[in-house]
């Protein structure tokens, strides 16, 4: 093992650096800037049972130190990402990709991870119940600890591989939602999906989303992502991807810290299509500066000062 090389559910990285869900489409599109076989893995883009058209425009707003989205799980939907986008993948993509799930009733989720889970590209799934964009879905499943634990055991109940249940920050208590996914079966959490935000045109005293409200992610969140991993951390004994605003070498190290296993970076890569690429690169100086041998040996080290 390298010494950015991780161990995920099972399955090695060789970094721990993932593009996040939304952010890196299927993956063929980054391929024609860079190798993207660098990664440690991504999560592709939200799949549903059916394919869907998104939110109405605009679904897209700037904020200081941030960016809200309200796109609402634009996707072709599980039959064509198999027919089209996985043998597309295939070509440029060499490693297990994170397949990420999103529905609108417990069947939709269980349908369409049990058709991902077949596919042999897939090494793991990344069960979305957090999304704050959607209506009749996405969030409403990961606000209640009995409907995630439900989500979970249905899911487990027909894949093979793991099951990494993407979190909410948009909870009173995301440990509570964290430990009910584990008791479920989970075999890994991620953290955090984007903060609920709105924007308002002042000039036309209307939101400026169509939705109204959009989930807020960037550099603005990271503080906030931060401290819901190391309460996860602390709460589950399953790995804890961290996510929320991550654009630097030292923020993977610093997600890593809390008790992040692996680390996804998603609004960086909309700002700067290289983000991830100039991450993996920048990590093993950020290392050296910090007197770090091993990625895998830092998870959860900032808490050793607590039995100090």
């Amino acid at each position: 093992m390298g010494r950015l090389s991780v161990t995920l559910c099972g399955i090695e990285l060789d970094n721990p650096v993932i593009p996040a869900s939304g952010t890196f489409g299927y993956g063929v599109e980054f391929a024609e800037l860079y190798d993207i076989n660098c990664l440690g893995t991504f999560s592709f883009k939200g799949t549903t049972r059916e394919p869907r058209y998104g939110n109405p425009t605009p679904r897209i707003a700037e904020a200081e130190s941030g960016m809200l989205n309200a796109v609402g799980l634009q996707n072709p939907g599980v039959d064509a990402v198999i027919a089209e986008e996985l043998p597309r993948l295939k070509k440029c993509f060499h490693k297990p990709v994170m397949a990420n799930v999103s529905g609108f009733s417990v069947e939709e989720y269980v349908e369409v991870c049990r058709r991902l889970d077949a596919q042999a590209q897939v090494g793991w799934l990344e069960v979305n119940i957090s999304c704050p964009n959607v209506h009749g879905g996405g969030m409403s499943f990961g606000t209640d600890p009995h409907m995630a634990a439900e989500v979970t055991r249905a899911v487990k109940a027909v894949t093979t591989k793991p099951v990494i249940m993407k979190l909410s920050p948009n909870v009173t208590d995301i440990a509570q939602i964290a430990r009910a996914c584990e008791d479920a079966g989970a075999d890994a959490v991620s953290l955090i999906n984007t903060l609920m935000a709105m924007r308002i045109d002042i000039r036309r005293r209307r939101p400026i989303l169509a939705n109204v409200t959009g989930g807020l992610s960037g550099p603005a969140v990271f503080p906030v992502a931060l401290r819901m991993v190391w309460q996860v951390a602390d709460a589950v004994g399953i790995p804890v991807i961290g996510l929320g605003g991550v654009s630097s070498a030292e923020q993977v190290i610093e997600m890593m810290l809390a008790g992040a296993a692996a680390v996804e970076v998603g609004a960086a890569n909309l700002t700067d299509p290289w983000a991830c690429q100039k991450i993996i690169d920048e990590l093993p100086a950020a290392m050296d500066r910090c007197g770090i041998d091993n990625l895998r040996d830092i998870i959860g080290g900032a808490k050793q000062w607590e039995k100090t």
